[in-house]
């Protein structure tokens, strides 16, 4: 897993990198993920799918996170690992885990929504680098 938390007044804020796109993204949410509890005591026994079409990658990568937010908001699921493929403009994504339970897992952060504000998406010489700050 290759994301850490950037300290942002107010919100939290995550840093993602991965050697393709996807990598990057499924980094970025599982760190998301981690912010809401601790994802070793997550079991990968459900998997969910979806996919989202957007115009660019910065807006699949926040619709891709507001979707696990969604997830979890509506159905209690929380994911533990993640599987996802990035055709043109189309997002397909498997999530693996359960659905929350408060005396099984460690209630962390209230994530609201990922947003905009200060977004990164960039290449950087041969790998990814995402930042990316959440309401919460």
């Amino acid at each position: 897993m290759s994301y850490r938390v950037i300290d942002v007044a107010g919100d939290v804020g995550l840093r993602a990198e991965g050697k393709t796109v996807e990598e990057c993204f499924v980094n970025a949410g599982l760190g998301l993920y981690s912010l809401i509890t601790d994802i070793s005591l997550v079991t990968a026994g459900e998997k969910r799918e979806f996919s989202l079409t957007e115009e660019t990658l910065e807006d699949m990568l926040v619709s891709f996170l507001n979707e696990l937010i969604f997830q979890f908001d509506a159905y209690g699921f929380i994911g533990r690992d993640i599987k996802l493929e990035i055709k043109g403009n189309t997002l397909e994504a498997a999530l693996f885990g359960e659905h929350f339970n408060a005396e099984k897992h460690e209630r962390k952060l209230l994530v609201k929504a990922a947003t905009y504000h200060n977004l990164v998406l960039k290449r950087e010489n041969s790998h990814w680098i995402a930042e990316i700050i959440f309401d919460i």
